[in-house]
């Protein structure tokens, strides 16, 4: 009975979900800032691209 008892405490006091649980949260927040930053500003990235890949393209042209 000892011995489950100390067991029992011993995952009590564990804090390996919890600092998981924490990871998981932090990499949420970072996805949800990646997203409202793409639907801001999407429509100029695309276009700051699109630019950028016919300089490339014509760079070689010249």
């Amino acid at each position: 009975m000892l011995k489950l008892l100390t067991k029992y405490q011993a995952w009590k006091s564990s804090e390996d979900g919890a600092t998981a649980i924490e990871y998981g949260l932090i990499a949420a927040g970072i996805a949800v800032a990646i997203s409202a930053v793409v639907f801001t500003f999407g429509e100029e990235l695309r276009d700051l691209f699109d630019n950028m890949a016919g300089k490339i393209s014509g760079a070689g042209e010249e």
